[in-house]
């Protein structure tokens, strides 16, 4: 049977504002509270982000509590945590790198699938590169919903693995604080390089 997909309409202009051109790291938070559905809304459209083999290792737990925020602070680089200490939600993002227990139920078509992750380096390694993208999605869902993130790469990865993650298979990868942007909450838009510098074409 073919498949044939309908052309993509290209979004308008204020939807490519509030995804792109207008977006900004927010680096203090309102305490204006997040709620379960639009946390839900961030996934149903996340979870669209493409993945090799559509394996979907991306876990997200959310840091809502007083008791585990309390223990995510002390993992984050000492600039980070006002960041953190502000937002109403923290998303610890992590790999799961048994993610390939899935893949009979993910990639039905193909049977044999789960077997091609046997080598645990290989698996680890895929893991974090799938999630690693859908991190990026999930960055334009948060915006997508009506929110406003604030990725951070500073943080002792083993130390959160350890007291939140508890030593399992899942692997953080990044910490985005989520919420509404406080007066002064972030920084003015810095210079991107131009196509010219970037785009090469073979």
């Amino acid at each position: 049977m073919t498949i044939t997909l309908e052309p993509t309409a290209a979004i308008d202009e204020r939807t490519a504002d509030l995804l792109f051109r207008d977006a900004r790291t927010v680096y203090s938070f309102t305490d204006q509270p997040v709620s379960e559905a639009q946390l839900s809304e961030v996934y149903d459209l996340m979870k669209w982000a493409p993945t090799a083999m559509n394996s979907q290792p991306l876990r997200i737990v959310l840091v809502r509590s007083d008791d585990a925020r309390a223990r995510l602070l002390p993992h984050l680089a000492e600039g980070n945590r006002p960041k953190a200490a502000s937002a109403p939600i923290v998303a610890i993002l992590a790999a799961d790198t048994r993610f390939h227990e899935n893949l009979p139920r993910l990639l039905p078509q193909a049977p044999g699938a789960k077997d091609l992750f046997a080598d645990e380096e290989r698996r680890e390694h895929a893991a974090r590169f799938n999630a690693t993208l859908q991190a990026g999605y999930f960055i334009l869902a948060v915006r997508a919903a009506g929110l406003h993130a604030g990725p951070m790469g500073g943080f002792d990865a083993v130390g959160v693995d350890h007291d939140l993650l508890g030593d399992g298979p899942l692997k953080s990868i990044m910490i985005v604080n989520i919420g509404h942007p406080a007066e002064g909450g972030t920084f003015p838009r810095n210079p991107r390089l131009t196509s010219a510098e970037v785009v090469t074409t073979l």
